[in-house]
């Protein structure tokens, strides 16, 4: 079972760096990190915090276009082409082919987060180089602070939980209805711990418990992001980052559970 799922994870692995998309948003992150040493000249002071959040700034919104738009994908695609009646004619049980799938997305995220992280750092190392003195205006925090390393760790967290969401609508919806849910999903995401409190701001017991049961359903994305935090210096324990990518990587099991028996019972005739 393991070997089969690796191959499939390889074959997705290799088909998402073969994409002229991927690089395209890869290369486009990378150059916006590097531009932030631009703007950062421009506000004088500044420049660290500057570089920092925008260099995670890119880092978070490149990732989640390609987990959505390769994520969509990853099923959709073979049912179009029809090649998923070969693949699942062969000795390839339907929740090996969800979770290769979900593994080489998840490889290949890892790579394009990696890859965003070394940029960043270089543009700041280069920084430093270039400018004596830089390093010693960093009053908050160094200028290669490696809090930085916890805020990418938590951005690639946050990431598979999208993936995760982004393969689940893909097994039941085109890649147009599956990107849309998925967007929506993220943008309600950080702003789901609202809804803990919704009692408070309507008079309905049924709204209420709505929202209750949303705020429970719907991933709360709002902890994964420390990019304030780290910009600004501010410590970020580790127990709150394994406790926040234990979540993440709870829900993300949970929806790639569920969708693994919603294809187990789709039906390919």
């Amino acid at each position: 079972m393991g070997r089969v799922i690796g191959l499939v994870a390889y074959h997705v692995f290799k088909e998402s760096v073969r994409d002229k998309v991927l690089y395209n948003l890869v290369l486009f992150a990378v150059l916006l990190i590097a531009a932030s040493y631009i703007l950062g000249q421009l506000t004088a002071g500044q420049d660290i915090k500057i570089i920092k959040d925008l260099g995670l700034a890119a880092s978070a919104v490149f990732g989640l276009f390609i987990a959505v738009f390769i994520g969509v994908g990853l099923v959709w695609k073979e049912v179009d082409k029809r090649s998923v009646y070969n693949l699942l004619v062969k000795p390839l049980r339907r929740r090996e082919f969800i979770i290769g799938k979900f593994l080489g997305l998840a490889l290949t995220l890892l790579v394009n987060i990696a890859v965003m992280a070394v940029a960043l750092y270089a543009v700041l190392a280069l920084m430093n180089w270039l400018e004596p003195g830089f390093g010693k205006a960093s009053v908050e925090a160094p200028v290669l602070d490696p809090q930085l390393l916890k805020a990418f760790g938590l951005l690639y967290v946050q990431l598979l939980v999208v993936t995760s969401v982004a393969l689940f609508f893909s097994t039941f919806s085109g890649p147009m209805l599956s990107a849309g849910f998925t967007f929506g999903l993220y943008i309600v995401g950080h702003f789901n711990a609202d809804l803990a409190h919704f009692e408070n701001v309507v008079k309905s017991p049924a709204a209420a418990w709505l929202g209750k049961a949303l705020y429970y359903i719907l991933p709360n994305l709002a902890p994964f992001d420390v990019k304030a935090a780290v910009v600004h210096g501010q410590a970020v324990s580790a127990g709150y980052v394994a406790l926040t990518a234990a979540y993440g990587v709870l829900y993300a099991s949970a929806m790639l559970t569920l969708a693994i028996l919603i294809f187990a019972r789709r039906d390919f005739k």
